[in-house]
């Protein structure tokens, strides 16, 4: 008597045969998944008294919940019917479900709030109703499934605030409500002391981040990325040992936190776009994990392992087959967490998609589109195993330390939008599997590396540096205008930026010259300008409080000197209105200042 009947991934397509359920009451384990098969479930089905296991996902049925099959006619472990199109109420009041263990009603079009058809579902460990057309709050019945392991509702309308009734789920190890519409502040007595993976991104939650949160040794993601969270990281997240942390696009503010890097073990830090300031903490060095290749990976998601056999039958159907065969699908296919633990991460100009036990193996860090201040810690060069930095739109100063060219692992380095000067350390073309290189908008001077992976980049991962040259940039080193000297104590390639120079230069010789020296000074500073139009208001403001500081000028010299502005500002004007060299960010600023050095000098 045939037990299992396994049809997956193939092409069949049409309807389901009526007599099915007649024929197969014997079945145990159906799995029909990714074929095309469509519309409705046949109502003999429910004649397939001892079947265990069905997956229909995959397809194209159509219909409300085939009230057959949830109906308590089947003794089912495990129902699939993800990904087809089935619609209505997703928890009728007909379902039956008394021995399911695991339910999967995901990708499909159920809409409306949800019923308590499953509170005689007593033995539920998972379930995935994610990216549906679900609304209302999250019931409180959700508490009462004491053996739930995995709870996925992502992509819903769901509303109301975070649902307290979680605490009461000893069980709980993945939880993920992102991409909903809750709101509120989330309990300071929030209890989710099992739960391993949180994600609750893309929602309106606000106020701060609960404390109770770090307290749980279990947790090792950590995802309230795109909310409405404020207030400072708390220093409490010290206490979590292996942690993903994805905090970004909120309001947090304040200093990061060295106890975020005490941790040994952390895998993606994303703080970007929120408002944190200060400088870099440079202890984020002392991370192992980032240090150190682990080939013999002991950072792994216990998790995984135990739902991989979720779909596997239960000893008393291993027993009917008398264990001859093989009844273990393959992993691939039916993994609640390798195929629900996910997390998104910007590298290589795009966001990764990171699923499953794939996510142990990525390291990286973004701290962009803050208010992060100072110079890059020369100790982030330690970071051996970091895959993707990214410290983009930042107020960062300095130069590129030359000890990242120890980051032997690293595929993306974003270091555009900040006011980071000198040369770009030629050691960095030992990075072999750097694909992703961007300085644009920098105060960079000197030739642009051309050996190794930079020979696959272009002027866009340059550009708004004025001072740097090479033939990747057009720009031939032999005529690009360099900085006249390196200040003493700089090392080659931590001199200051040409735009720096030029007011160094021009400030000396006003000073110690006589008047009339000033003005060939002046001249040679408004043809400098004129060669650069607006590449920096920050140069042009340090013309300006030079100027403020030279009440000792004579007014003859003021008058010509005013002459001169105004002639460049009006070149400016013109370069301004045809682009031309002008970086449209700066020009009005640079305009503005350029008006008020006019107006002081006369």
């Amino acid at each position: 008597m045939l037990r299992l009947l396994d049809i997956s991934s193939n092409n069949f397509t049409g309807k389901l045969p009526q007599n099915m359920g007649i024929f197969l009451q014997k079945l145990e384990s159906l799995d029909m998944s990714e074929n095309t098969f469509e519309g409705d479930i046949p109502y003999p089905m429910g004649e397939m008294q001892e079947l265990h296991i069905l997956d229909l996902s995959r397809n194209n049925f159509s219909g409300e919940l085939p009230r057959p099959i949830v109906s308590g006619c089947l003794p089912l472990d495990m129902l699939d019917l993800s990904s087809n199109n089935f619609y209505g109420q997703i928890f009728p009041n007909y379902l039956n479900l008394t021995y399911l263990g695991w339910l999967y009603l995901n990708n499909n079009h159920f809409s409306g709030k949800m019923k308590d058809g499953l509170l005689s579902s007593t033995s539920l460990e998972g379930l995935d109703i994610s990216n549906n057309m679900l609304s209302g709050n999250i019931p409180h019945w959700i508490g009462n499934i004491s053996t739930l392991w995995v709870l996925l509702m992502s992509k819903n309308h769901l509303e109301g605030n975070f649902p307290v009734q979680l605490n009461n789920l000893e069980s709980l190890e993945l939880v993920d409500i992102s991409e909903n519409s809750l709101s509120g502040s989330m309990i300071a007595s929030l209890n989710l002391s099992s739960v391993k993976h949180l994600s609750l991104q893309k929602n309106a939650l606000s106020g701060l981040i609960p404390n109770a949160l770090f307290r749980s040794s279990a947790l090792m993601t950590l995802d309230l990325r795109d909310n409405k969270f404020f207030g400072r990281i708390p220093h409490q997240i010290n206490e979590l040992s292996n942690l993903h942390v994805l905090l970004r696009g909120n309001y947090l503010q304040g200093r990061i936190p060295n106890q975020l890097f005490q941790k040994k073990k952390l895998g993606i830090i994303d703080l970007s776009q929120n408002r944190l300031n200060g400088s870099i903490p440079s202890c984020l060095g002392n991370v192992s994990i980032w240090r150190e290749r682990i080939d013999d990976f002991s950072y792994e998601y216990e998790l995984l392992e135990g739902y991989k056999v979720y779909l596997s039958l239960n000893p008393t159907i291993v027993t009917y087959c008398n264990s001859t065969l093989d009844l273990q699908p393959p992993v691939e296919k039916h993994s609640a967490i390798d195929r629900q633990v996910e997390a998104e991460f910007a590298t290589k100009n795009r966001y990764e998609f990171l699923i499953g036990s794939n996510l142990n193996y990525m390291t990286g860090l973004d701290l962009s589109s803050n208010e992060l201040s100072g110079e890059i810690p020369w100790e982030i060069g330690q970071l051996q195993n970091i895959h993707a930095l990214n410290l983009s739109n930042n107020l960062l100063l300095g130069s590129i330390p030359k000890s990242f060219s120890n980051l032997k692992m690293i595929e993306s380095l974003d270091l555009s939008h900040n006011r980071l000067s000198g040369r770009i350390p030629p050691q960095l073309t030992e990075l072999n599997f750097l694909s992703n290189f961007n300085v644009s908008y920098n105060n960079l001077s000197g030739p642009t590396p051309d050996k190794g992976q930079f020979g696959t980049f272009d002027e866009n991962n340059y550009k708004g540096n004025l001072y740097l040259c090479g033939s990747l940039i057009k720009r031939k080193c032999s005529s690009a205008v360099t900085p006249t000297a390196t200040p003493a104590g700089k090392e080659e390639g931590e001199d200051e930026s040409a735009i720096s120079m030029v007011a160094l230069y021009w400030s000396f010789r006003a000073t110690y010259a006589t008047p009339g020296a000033s003005i060939l000074c002046w001249t040679d500073f408004t043809m400098k300008l004129s060669s650069i139009c607006l590449a920096s208001s920050d140069f042009l403001a340090s013309v300006l409080h030079f100027l403020e500081a030279k009440p000792e000028l004579v007014a003859d010299d003021k008058a010509k000197m005013a002459q001169m502005t105004l002639e460049n500002l009006e070149d400016c004007n013109v370069a301004e209105e045809h682009g031309d060299g002008v970086i449209a960010e700066d020009a009005e600023a640079g305009v503005a200042i350029v008006a008020a050095i006019v107006k002081l000098l006369r």
